[in-house]
């Protein structure tokens, strides 16, 4: 499973562990991921989603799924998020 946050494509980063002695090692510093399920209010029902706590408080601040959505960049998006924002779309455009 990746390691990459499904609505902002936050993945892994490179940095050093750094010893008291200034040894360095290499390290990895992963995304905190949670798998969580939002509610959208257009649709009307909630979809599944592995995002980073960080991308969970931007959705809180933006007021849900479908404002996210709406401001959301394409190319941040995963494949199944990208289908979730052009069905939002599809239903405000017909409502």
């Amino acid at each position: 499973m990746s390691r990459v946050c499904e609505l902002t494509a936050k993945g892994p980063m490179t940095g050093n562990n750094v010893s008291h002695a200034k040894n360095r090692t290499r390290r990895r510093f992963l995304p905190n991921l949670n798998d969580v399920t939002l509610q959208s209010e257009t649709l009307g029902r909630g979809f599944k989603f592995r995002i980073s706590a960080s991308a969970l408080r931007t959705v809180d601040h933006r007021g849900g799924l479908d404002a996210f959505m709406a401001k959301a960049k394409d190319s941040e998006l995963s494949a199944n998020a990208l289908k979730v924002k052009k069905e939002i779309q599809k239903a405000q455009a017909s409502a």
